[in-house]
This record gives structure tokens, C-alpha cells and sequence, in this order.
């Protein structure tokens, strides 16, 4: 399918809010994928997608995106993947739905991150997971998670380390970009001169999450999270106790040999580092470091010893980009080269 000429038509579900356009606007002039559909609510169903979105990206809408018509959020789809960028009130039946006549979801959404039979991917993490849908309880199509936007860039800082030196314990504070709750999540008056220290089930969903990716079940992990005054971009302040005593260099370099099969396979959307660690004493920033490689590389500064554990450091992912449309593109990229969607996957 990949070297056919022949594009995999693909569908976002949820397609007017801030992740749906996200995907959208990734989507434009994809070498593997067409945007063939859009759905969304039933005020936007029947519209041509340019009346039907408020587009608040910094590139213009896709011409090709704009001229398609708003369908509703339920099967059938004229695609044989679809981006779920639906709102967790909905997308839970709403994916199955989906699944169940045929697609393959790649999901934002939490509903099915936690199913032990739905893989939650990071694609450099666990690719591996993706076998899981050669059984999927959602035949003759699957769902396939990405996990939590925080998740995401923490869990690629630590996987280096939990392989080389052994995680045993974790404590991370967030500080998350407003893009994070959606168009209408967190309003000005509540983030100008301001921090919330609070982001309904954030924690509990970085602590669930990390220890289904990495599969270790002797990592204790602490989450704190905070909403704070930035466009895009979140950052962890994060601790780690190892196992072993690594030293700095030690440390550092198993994050610069960190590669994934997403680089091996020069996948469209893999960023040609997975993670750039900045010697800067005052780096990663978000306004100056987020959208390095295309916003998909996590990038990782102020690496020195903790008196609590063993060391700390700090991360920077772009929450929109990395940690939700750009990730789910590039685990449907994934399963593509693997054989699990396309023409001859198991799902059609």
C-alpha cells in the first residue's frame, strides 16, 4: 500500500475543536493518508467544513479540508482509518461504533486508554502493543489509543532510562499549556496572572498510563499537575530513583541514543530525533523549544543529582502536536508499515 501511489483515505472524527483541527491541519498533503471525511456535532453536520469551524491555527486551512462536508460522528465513513479527536462524553460508544463497522480508530480520547484488550501507544515506547488488535474485541475493526498528552512526553524521557539503569520511583509536576483544555476549556480570566493547580483526572491518568506503557510493575510514580498561562507546550519537572547509580553522562547519553522504530523506518511523521536533551542552564522553554522537529521531538534540560531521589530534569512536549494529533498520525503510520491497516490489514 505504502509504494501503490495510492493514499489511505482517512477520516477525523471531532474535526472542528482545537485537536480535531490539529489533525486537519497535519493531515494536509500527507504522503501515506487522504482527508476524505470530517465529522462533528449536530450543529456542524450538514455544513461545508469552512462554515462549520472556528480555525485557530497559525496555517491556513487545508483548501481540500475546507470544501468537505460535515458529516455526523457515527458509521459508516467513507475512510478506512479515522482520527478520533472526539470529547470523552462521546467517544467512547462512538469509536466502538466505528470499530465495529470495519475501522481502524486511532483514538485521543481517554475511554479505551485503559482496556487491557486496546494498546496505548507511544510508537518509539512499545510499538509492540500494536499486535494487540490482531485480536481485538472491536472486529472486524480495532481501536488503538495515544495516551495523555503529559504521558507522552514523561514516558518517552523515562523509557531510556527505566531500560538502561531500572525505574523505581518517579515524583513529576506538570506545567500545562491552556491548548490542553480545549477551545473553550480555560477562559483568559482564569489563566492571565494566574496558575490552577488542579486539571480534573490529569494525575491519575499520568500515573495509570506510565505503568501500562512500560510495563513495570515495580515503578511507583507521583503526579502533581498545573494549568498554566501558555499557548502550547507542557513541561515536567520530573524526579526519577534508578535502580543502578548512572552517572550524568551516563544518563545523558542513553537519552541521545534513544531511537524507536518509527526513526528505523523513516516514518512521515517520526521527527529524525525522538529526544534532544539542551545543555542551556534555562532550556527546554516552550515559546522557544516546542516545535522542534516539527513539535514532535521531546526535548529534555537541567539534568543535575536530587536529594530526594536520584536525579532530576526537566521536559517539553507539545501537548497538541506530540501529545495528540501528531502521536496519533504517527502510530497510524506505524501500523501501517507493520501490515496492521491498509489494504491488507486485519481490520478491513
Amino acid at each position: 500500500m505504502i509504494g501503490s501511489g495510492e493514499k489511505i483515505p482517512v477520516a477525523v472524527l471531532g474535526a472542528t475543536g482545537a485537536v480535531g483541527q490539529r489533525f486537519v491541519a497535519l493531515l494536509a498533503n500527507h504522503p501515506w493518508f487522504a482527508l476524505t471525511a470530517v465529522t462533528g456535532s449536530e450543529r456542524s453536520a450538514g455544513k461545508k467544513y469552512a462554515d462549520a469551524v472556528r480555525w485557530t491555527q497559525v496555517s491556513s486551512m487545508p483548501p481540500a479540508a475546507a470544501d468537505l462536508t460535515v458529516g455526523n460522528s457515527e458509521p459508516p465513513v467513507a475512510a478506512t482509518i479515522a482520527f478520533s479527536a472526539l470529547d470523552a462524553s462521546v467517544a467512547g460508544e462512538t469509536e466502538s461504533a466505528f470499530a465495529a463497522a470495519g475501522t481502524l480508530v486511532v483514538s485521543n480520547a481517554k475511554s479505551h486508554r485503559m482496556s487491557p484488550d486496546v494498546p496505548l501507544v507511544v510508537p518509539e515506547v512499545n510499538p509492540e502493543h500494536l499486535e494487540r488488535i490482531r485480536h481485538s474485541p472491536h472486529a472486524p475493526g480495532a481501536i488503538i489509543t495515544n495516551p495523555n498528552c503529559s504521558t507522552i512526553g514523561l514516558v518517552m524521557a523515562l523509557k531510556p532510562l527505566d531500560d538502561a539503569f531500572g525505574l523505581e520511583r518517579v515524583s513529576v509536576v506538570t506545567l500545562q499549556a491552556v491548548s490542553g483544555a480545549g477551545l473553550t476549556g480555560a477562559s483568559s480570566y482564569e489563566m492571565l496572572d494566574n496558575v490552577v493547580p488542579f486539571i480534573p483526572e490529569e494525575e491519575e491518568k499520568i500515573e495509570r498510563e506510565t505503568a501500562k506503557i512500560l510495563a513495570n510493575e515495580a515503578l511507583t510514580l507521583s503526579a502533581q499537575c498545573n494549568r498554566v498561562p501558555v499557548l502550547d507546550g507542557h513541561l515536567c519537572c520530573v524526579s526519577v530513583g534508578l535502580r543502578d547509580s548512572p552517572g550524568e553522562s551516563d544518563v545523558k547519553n542513553a537519552w541521545e541514543r534513544f531511537s524507536g522504530e518509527p526513526q528505523e523506518r523513516s516514518l512521515p511523521t517520526a521527527p529524525a530525533q525522538a529526544l534532544e536533551y539542551r545543555e542551556e542552564a534555562d532550556a527546554p522553554q516552550p515559546r522557544r523549544h516546542r516545535d522542534s522537529g516539527g513539535g514532535m521531538t521531546v526535548t529534555i534540560g537541567r539534568l543535575r543529582p536530587c536529594p530526594v531521589l536520584d536525579y532530576k530534569f526537566v521536559t517539553l512536549s507539545h501537548n497538541t502536536i506530540r501529545g495528540a494529533a501528531g502521536g496519533a498520525i504517527l502510530i497510524a503510520e506505524l501500523a501501517v508499515a507493520k501490515g496492521l491497516a491498509g489494504s491488507e490489514s486485519p481490520c478491513v
